[in-house]
């Protein structure tokens, strides 16, 4: 039985040579950060991000880069605007049968807003053919008012968005017309209805070349709501937010579903961390238990053990992988992930473990325990695999990077469990969206760049624990 002062001595070295390596120091430094990345995640994002993450983020901008970017383009766009529900009362009037709701905007940047959001305006009615009905004006600095949504009934809870709706986008190249003048050729009128950037429009300077060349119009603009409610109609504002959408979000921007980058890198450090740590130790678990075994029996034993794990390591795991994905329907959970990972992990680590057991069962040590009659499973469990642990807990942290990667590949490939938010998940995004091709390199590069980092915070560890605890690599 281990004593604890012997323990205690033995930890005290372990520190003492461990904190020589600079390497080994940077890598527990990192592991903590992604442990506290990992366990805060429900706190520096929100707590419902993994089932928000399956759904459109309707009230965010689409496919837009970080807040930060400006610093280096020189170009203010403008980011992310919310009037909660209770700010919203401050800008609520009544007059008669019409509610008016005017929230002014400071519009300071080069590109205006994206999007302008309604959400959650309940409407009722005891009259079936009554409903209310919902106006939306933008008021501009030049005086000039935009009609963009004109008597849209409100049935139920109501969002309302404007910019990718093509009956507004007629409304503004109506009001462009109107104001400049100008004809346009039926032809690119009916390609502007598709493709024309409303908002950039709305909040230009007033000219000719307005549709084609926007130039932003900055000062005051007022967002008009009109809401008219007809006798036995009413509306429920209680929960009514405005949003103008921005051309940048956040620390890490969005995608094309408008979800926040930076909550989907955080919450995926945590199934990176489980799946990357679980499979490491089942993997050298299971090697360093089949290696010894085997170098204990023997004989036509150890020739049995060692042609199976021959066999298994003969294996293209990947292929297999995908194959099984499919099998499984397409996508694999979790679980089955670390447990699919274990099977085609562990060979390299018995065989190494093997060759060690066969010196340690020369040693003394065993050869008295077994003259004593001790059990095989005492000699295996109590002698010959606490001699192994140094090189297993080295291994656990060198086989971890290799287990982030094999799961991320999943994933990119589709074949991962789209009920989880993970690094690999928002890569394979990517590439469906053509990310990389449309220059969205915020959704590309962070988790990249992430997945690279934990494989770089457990490979220093490794290579620490190895240089400490094998003796053949230790420096004087």
């Amino acid at each position: 039985m281990v004593r604890w002062v012997d323990l205690k001595d033995s930890l005290s070295n372990f520190w003492f040579e461990f904190k020589r390596q600079k390497t080994g120091i940077l890598g527990i430094l990192l592991l903590i950060f992604w442990i506290l990345v990992a366990i805060g995640a429900p706190y520096i994002t929100e707590p419902d991000i993994p089932e928000k993450w399956k759904t459109i983020w309707i009230e965010y901008p689409k496919t837009v880069p970080p807040t930060w970017v400006g610093v280096f383009t020189g170009v203010s766009e403008a980011p992310q605007y919310v009037v909660p529900p209770e700010e919203l009362q401050k800008y609520v009037r009544v007059e008669g049968t019409k509610i008016i709701i005017d929230v002014p905007y400071n519009m300071k940047y080069d590109v205006p807003p994206q999007d302008i959001v309604i959400m959650d305006i309940s409407g009722n009615s005891t009259n079936r053919r009554l409903k209310p009905s919902l106006t939306l004006k933008v008021l501009r600095p030049d005086g000039e008012e935009i009609t963009l949504v004109s008597g849209l009934k409100i049935k139920g809870t109501t969002d309302v968005q404007v910019a990718r709706d093509s009956s507004v986008r007629k409304a503004v190249i109506n009001w462009v017309k109107q104001k400049t003048g100008i004809q346009l050729d039926p032809t690119k009128e009916f390609q502007l209805v598709t493709t024309l950037d409303t908002l950039k429009v709305v909040f230009a300077k007033l000219s000719p070349d307005m549709l084609d060349n926007p130039q932003a119009l900055k000062g005051e603009y007022h967002i008009i709501v009109e809401i008219k409610t007809p006798k036995g109609t009413s509306v429920d504002l209680s929960n009514t937010k405005l949003i103008l959408t921005g051309r940048t979000y956040g620390y890490l921007g969005t995608d094309n579903k408008g979800r926040d980058l930076f909550a989907g890198i955080v919450w995926g450090s945590r199934v990176s961390l489980t799946i990357g740590i679980a499979t490491a130790v089942l993997t050298v678990i299971v090697g360093i238990f089949y290696g010894v075994t085997a170098a204990y029996f023997g004989g036509w034993t150890d020739e049995l053990m060692m042609r199976f794990q021959e066999f298994m390591a003969s294996i293209p795991s990947l292929p297999i992988l995908i194959l099984l994905g499919t099998y499984f329907g397409g996508h694999i959970q979790l679980w089955q992930i670390v447990l699919l990972l274990t099977v085609f992990g562990w060979v390299g680590i018995a065989r190494v473990a093997r060759s060690m057991a066969y010196q340690i069962k020369e040693q003394t040590y065993v050869e008295a325990a077994i003259a004593l009659g001790a059990g095989t499973g005492r000699i295996i469990f109590r002698h010959m695999v606490p001699q192994l642990l140094p090189y297993a807990f080295a291994q656990m942290a060198l086989n971890v990077p290799s287990a982030v990667l094999a799961e991320a590949s999943l994933s990119f490939l589709g074949l991962g469990d789209p009920t989880q938010v993970t690094w690999g998940q928002i890569l394979h995004d990517a590439q469906n969206a053509g990310a990389a091709v449309n220059g969205y390199w915020w959704w590309v590069i962070p988790p990249g760049l992430a997945i690279a980092l934990v494989a770089l915070t457990f490979v220093l560890l490794g290579t620490a624990l190895d240089r400490v605890l094998n003796p053949r690599l230790r420096r004087l």
